[in-house]
């Protein structure tokens, strides 16, 4: 098995083609480098990602097939809209970024740690900072129940982890996330790798290949670094939901 390529810690913008990726294990690339805000900014305009656990050094992965949703087209079954309906749940972002950061960290049932190493968590803070990161939360009262966070770059989110702690809080986070991404003129919402909680919202796989050309045709579109929250609620306060 050929080995993954080794990145160079003087260039935090070179990464190989991601058409070069293993298929096993599928969509490793390289390996090395840091996560400094340089860094990782290219890798997502590139469709890489970080992806690795507590030990190992840093592994760089683009998949293929490539899970997406599109913001104007999650599926949002009966029963979900009517819960959506009826909730008292509120839904903020960019309010508690690091929370739902650490929220998402805790392990999940059968699961033995998390890929949201301290040094994640502390990288995608500094992006938050650079507002170029950003979370989706949910609230029951004061009570953070549920949320989502990613990256942004042109008309496309870039998802990297969603948690619940209530029934369907990061389904609702996610329905909420594509009705403002809509509104807002985004394209692409990047989901990594596919699941059924996210087939269940309308996910579908695409080719690397054709995952890049959206890429390189939305991530230069309307490009801005800045908060979330004045116009999260401002959207909110105009579609009357929240």
């Amino acid at each position: 098995m050929a080995a993954p390529y080794r990145l160079d810690p003087a260039d935090p913008t070179a990464f190989p083609p991601a058409a070069l990726a293993l298929d096993d294990p599928d969509g490793l690339l390289a390996v090395g480098g840091d996560l400094s805000p340089e860094r990782l900014l290219a890798a997502y305009r590139q469709g890489i990602f970080p992806w690795y656990s507590e030990g190992q050094p840093i592994l760089w992965w683009s998949p293929d097939p490539r899970t997406v949703l599109y913001p104007d087209r999650i599926h949002v079954s009966r029963r979900l809209a009517r819960t959506l309906r009826r909730t008292a749940l509120r839904f903020t972002a960019d309010h508690a970024f690091e929370a739902v950061v650490a929220a998402c960290a805790e392990p999940r049932p059968g699961q033995g740690g998390t890929w949201i190493t301290g040094a994640m968590a502390q990288a995608y803070a500094r992006l938050h900072r650079l507002g170029r990161a950003h979370s989706v939360e949910v609230w029951d009262g004061d009570r953070l129940v549920g949320g989502i966070y990613g990256v942004a770059m042109g008309r496309v989110f870039f998802g990297e982890s969603m948690f619940s702690r209530v029934s369907d809080a990061s389904k609702m986070a996610m329905v909420r996330l594509g009705e403002r991404l809509t509104a807002w003129g985004y394209r692409l919402i990047d989901a990594q790798v596919y699941n059924p909680h996210l087939a269940r919202l309308g996910a579908e796989t695409l080719p690397r290949s054709r995952f890049l050309e959206l890429l390189d045709a939305y991530c230069s579109e309307g490009d801005e670094a800045s908060s979330w929250r004045a116009r999260w609620d401002a959207t909110e306060a105009h579609h009357g939901t929240g």
